[in-house]
């Protein structure tokens, strides 16, 4: 449960499994990387039948689910499961990257969400750099778009990496999002196990660094701002 991932609601946070991008900082390696395990002991991965009998038993307790990964617009009944979710009557808020701008358009469409955040992983000239796969920047471009004129809550966020990521790239982000009202610049956390080992430890940019990131982001993107916890 939380309090941070859904704004202003107490929510229950489920996480997907599988992604089709390979964030070099990402920190869920288990739930991205074939091969990575969940400690079960740690992390129970309840049936579907488990988690409804859990969200039923704690309405009007809880006002919210996120729904995050991963990558969860992997998942082609995606759309059904969140409609099971509505009909307990919860808030939705979805994690995306941004690469299945046809399922968004499916979930607006049939009001399956309540609130939308997309991370924009990089400028488009460092996004292959930064995933580690082939990404169709038009897929990306369409679902900043789909968001910005959803008519729904949302906000974008990028996990700033300081060997990955300049000044110059923030500016080049923010042309991208120069209509959004909400994009948080959050600081890279190393001290973790990553998808990629090598950026274990890296030292992260400083409060004030960060600060200056945003700052300047903003001259562009008037919603630019930097987020002081990790998420």
């Amino acid at each position: 449960m939380s309090l941070l991932d859904y704004p202003g609601h107490l929510s229950a946070i489920i996480f997907t499994t599988g992604c089709n991008f390979r964030c070099r900082f990402c920190y869920n390696p288990m739930l991205v990387l074939p091969g990575r395990t969940i400690d079960k002991s740690q992390a129970p991965s309840p049936s579907e039948e488990e988690l409804e009998a859990f969200l039923t038993a704690r309405r009007g307790k809880l006002e919210a689910v996120v729904v995050t990964g991963g990558e969860p617009t992997i998942h082609a009944d995606l759309p059904k499961f969140l409609a099971k979710i509505k009909k307990l009557g919860y808030l939705i808020k979805l994690d995306t990257n941004g690469t299945n701008p046809e399922m968004l358009a499916d979930l607006l469409k049939n009001k399956l969400v309540d609130y939308l955040a997309m991370d924009l992983k990089a400028p488009t000239d460092k996004y292959e750099q930064v995933t580690g796969v082939k990404v169709d920047l038009n897929k990306i471009k369409k679902s900043v778009k789909l968001i910005i004129d959803s008519g729904l809550p949302y906000e974008f966020r990028t996990t700033v990496v300081k060997s990955l990521m300049s000044e110059a790239d923030i500016k080049a982000m923010a042309e991208i999002l120069r209509r959004a009202d909400f994009w948080y610049l959050q600081k890279f956390e190393g001290n973790r196990d990553l998808v990629d080992a090598a950026l274990v430890n890296e030292r992260p940019y400083t409060d004030q660094e960060m600060t200056a990131l945003a700052a300047a982001g903003a001259t562009i993107c008037p919603g630019c701002r930097y987020r002081q916890y990790y998420g």
